[in-house]
């Protein structure tokens, strides 16, 4: 199927601002497009009743995190978020319309993470600052009106091999039992290897197959470090006893093939999943809203499943 005719609008607006390829920028000159491009996306910030930035403790030193709360009486169920831009750039600004969006429509307070990223701190410091933000949440859920009995993992693109691996880890260390895990096209295996990166490694947006190949060199030590699950959680050897979860996918998407291969394991291991797969559209679509009409009906989709995990239905 072709890229839906909003996205092929979308794609031409960015042939015209002829940006430079991400595979031709530095780490902080990717950051810094990354940064403009965010802040030149339509549509005005959701207002939520307090959003408030903070540090908490990290292995390595302070973690700065950004908590949105919701409407609604106290305490309320939590949603742990990870930013995409593959562990190297994206920041609590790129994704702060995302963050605020999912809070207003799913009624939990989001906890959005600044985690470290490669190449200064490359794998496993994103992990290892992503568990400590989970465990954080978890130990301090009374101090921000929490429930630390509802609580969900969320993320895309690395956000949601971060979530993802948050999934697993909390699944092994037997807290904190979580209601959720969603992954919005989440990078499952850093060897990228599948089938996608040739289909759709040019011509579909900034996410080619060379910027992967960018991304990789970045945020991994060496090669060996693609074969730890920690870094690409389709190595985990099960998925048995981790979160249900909710797998967004873009048709038109290097990493397409790694959202349905991470739903199939899950259903394979008897881990329920909502697998969905937005046709016509590309990698980063789920923060194009309100432009893009695929990506408010995935953030809508996203929120209804973090209601209803949260409900226990």
């Amino acid at each position: 199927m072709p890229v839906h005719p909003q996205i092929e609008k979308a794609l031409e607006a960015l042939a015209k601002a002829n940006l430079p390829a991400i595979e031709d920028l530095s780490a902080e000159a990717a950051r810094s497009q990354m940064d403009q491009m965010s802040k030149a996306r339509g549509g005005e910030p959701t207002p939520l009743p307090k959003i408030e930035d903070r540090t908490i403790p990290g292995p390595a030193g302070n973690i700065p995190i950004r908590i949105y709360w919701p409407e609604g009486d106290q305490p309320q169920p939590m949603v742990i978020y990870f930013h995409g831009g593959g562990h190297v750039i994206g920041s609590l600004d790129t994704h702060d319309k995302v963050a605020r969006n999912l809070a207003f429509h799913s009624g939990a307070i989001f906890i959005s993470v600044d985690y470290r990223m490669g190449p200064e701190h490359k794998f496993p410091a994103a992990v290892e600052d992503s568990w400590a933000a989970l465990m954080w949440a978890y130990k301090h859920a009374a101090e921000i009106g929490g429930d630390p009995k509802k609580i969900a993992v969320s993320g895309d693109s690395a956000g949601g091999n971060l979530a993802g691996v948050m999934a697993l880890m909390a699944r092994d260390a037997g807290e904190p039992t979580l209601s959720l895990q969603s992954l919005v096209y989440p990078v499952g295996d850093y060897t990228l290897s599948s089938e996608s990166y040739q289909t759709y490694g040019k011509g579909f947006g900034i996410l080619t197959d060379d910027a992967m190949k960018w991304f990789q060199k970045h945020y991994l030590n060496s090669s060996e470090d693609a074969e730890d699950w920690r870094a690409s959680p389709l190595k985990a050897k099960s998925f048995a006893g981790t979160a249900p979860a909710i797998i967004v996918a873009a048709e038109c998407d290097v990493l397409v093939d790694d959202g349905k291969a991470y739903a199939d394991r899950l259903k394979a291991d008897g881990v329920q999943v909502d697998y969905r797969l937005y046709e016509g559209m590309i990698h980063a679509f789920f923060g194009m809203a309100p432009d893009i009409d695929g990506a408010v009906q995935a953030q809508k989709d996203v929120s209804e499943a973090l209601k209803k995990a949260f409900r226990g239905d």
